[in-house]
């Protein structure tokens, strides 16, 4: 623990950066925007640097939130309530590495409005940090829907050429999924009595009610993270944002849905999670199986890719609603190393967009004569996209699909078959956008890897490596969380059982 507001510093660091830009830089011309681009730097390396002191001083024992700070503002209601625990620690930690490399990847891809650019991304890090780090409902709420805005602009202002209607559709879903979320609040602290998060994980709300909150919730996680069927908003999202948009998008916002369901869903309503446990494998074995068909049938590298990041994410709500401890501790793992890799690849097509201006599978072909660097990089976010033992993708797939056998022999065959269908896609896309002759004449002039990009994708190369070797130090960190969530759990299944039993 420490004396000082740490989570504060971590959440808010990223907006004091937005606000120099705002305030020290003026104009648009190339000086503006190299000293916009270096103060966005600075400012998420130093996020970074003292996100790791919250690593350094969590108790990985400890079964209470830590770090907390306190702040009535409206008594029990809307109060500034921050802490962590071993679920939200890892987000944090995710998204601080993230964003350095995202304001890299932007570095000579964005040309147009640097200033504006960099503010918004700067402003939607201290709303992410703040959705994983809040510990009150309707602070979490505003974190969570804030994130909204920044991304709607960074898609609008500087996506492709249909980023006005992929912009639209992902705000108007996403926040039509939160309007229920929003009158779930407001009947939980007129039930409880409070917003305070630790309280309420400690509330036993009636059965009844229990059903209706978890629908409410799950409406809006749902399309957060996305399931199927409310996931068409991502291939679109994914297509027209700038390559760093991709990133956040695959790596951070789509935790968010899965986050909530740890953090309100299971611990908060543990009968209807137990009760609705069989609809949500039936949305996730649907997810593995139909989006990675639909994978398989891509002519676009980002949207082969984010297709294939709706059928990872079908992998961690089916370990979640095992309702075991490996099932929940192969989810967390499983989004935490979904967000090195899926970044990591989407990072791979920007690099090669900023040479060719297209991202048609079909304009690639032998480029592993003129880049063989970066060739090996992306053979090995590939093989962690597919789960190959030794890459931090198997151990995620590969817990949830181990937890969801003990529950269901039939779930995890079908689910089973994505592993398949993974390789499949993947393999198809890395043998022709790699492999081959160098034939056209568009490829001849490619260039490897420069410095900057090595310095973006190896920081995620390593933990992708060393978590597929050592998954420890994440199992170890959501351990006594994850435990005290499937107590709540059995006991709500016994209960749903029970109730089952009772019925005529």
């Amino acid at each position: 623990m420490y004396d000082w507001p740490i989570l504060s510093v971590v959440t808010f660091l990223p907006l004091v950066g937005a606000l120099l830009i705002v305030l020290m830089i003026r104009g648009d011309d190339e000086v503006a925007q190299r000293n916009a681009r270096w103060v966005a730097l600075w400012a998420t390396l130093v996020t970074f640097i003292i996100s790791l002191l919250l690593l350094a001083g969590f108790d990985m024992a400890g079964t209470e939130f830590q770090f907390v700070e306190h702040r009535a503002w409206l008594g029990d209601f809307a109060a500034y309530r921050m802490g962590v625990d071993g679920i939200s620690l890892p987000f944090i930690l995710l998204t601080t590495l993230l964003m350095p490399m995202c304001i890299l990847a932007s570095w000579e891809s964005i040309h147009v409005r640097v200033k504006e650019y960099m503010i918004c991304f700067l402003v939607l890090e201290t709303l992410m940090i703040g959705t994983f780090a809040a510990l009150d409902l309707l602070q979490f709420y505003i974190f969570f829907e804030g994130g909204l805005i920044p991304m709607f602009l960074i898609i609008g202002i500087w996506g492709g050429k249909r980023r006005i209607y992929a912009t639209f559709k992902f705000f108007l879903y996403t926040l039509a999924g939160s309007v229920l979320m929003m009158l779930a609040i407001m009947a939980m602290y007129w039930q409880a009595g409070t917003t305070d998060i630790a309280v309420l994980l400690k509330h036993g709300f009636p059965s009844g009610m229990q059903y209706w909150l978890w629908i409410a919730f799950f409406a809006s996680f749902a399309v957060k993270m996305p399931m199927w069927p409310v996931h068409t908003w991502l291939p679109d999202a994914h297509v027209e944002a700038p390559t760093a948009g991709s990133v956040i998008l695959a790596g951070i916002l789509l935790k968010m849905g899965g986050y909530g369901l740890l953090r309100f869903s299971l611990p908060m309503f543990p009968e209807a999670s137990a009760y609705f446990a069989p609809f949500v494998f039936t949305l996730s074995v649907i997810a593995i199986i139909y989006t990675s068909l639909v994978a398989l049938m891509q002519e676009d590298i980002k949207k082969l890719i984010a297709y294939s990041s709706v059928a990872h994410m079908g992998y961690v709500t089916m370990g979640i609603f095992t309702l075991t401890q490996e099932g929940i501790q192969g989810a967390v793992f499983q989004m935490v190393s979904h967000g090195f890799v899926s970044g990591a690849l989407f990072l791979c097509v920007g690099v090669i967009y900023d040479r060719m201006h297209t991202r048609e599978i079909a304009a690639y072909g032998g480029i592993v004569h003129r880049m063989p660097l970066y060739a090996t990089v992306f053979m090995v976010f590939t093989m962690a996209n597919v789960g190959l033992p030794g890459t931090s993708g198997f151990i995620g797939e590969f817990l949830t699909l181990l937890a969801t056998f003990g529950r269901n022999t039939w779930v995890a065959f079908f689910a089973t078959t994505g592993v398949i269908l993974s390789a499949a896609y993947a393999l198809w896309l890395y043998r022709r956008v790699i492999f081959g002759a160098l034939e056209k004449e568009s490829l001849k002039g490619l260039t490897d890897l420069n410095g900057r990009e090595m310095l973006s994708l190896v920081p995620l190369l390593f933990f992708t490596v060393l978590f597929g070797v050592w998954p420890q130090p994440i199992l170890d960190a959501c351990n006594v969380a994850v435990n005290a969530i499937v107590a709540r759990a059995d006991v709500a299944a016994g209960a749903v059982k029970a109730a089952a039993l009772m019925l005529p």
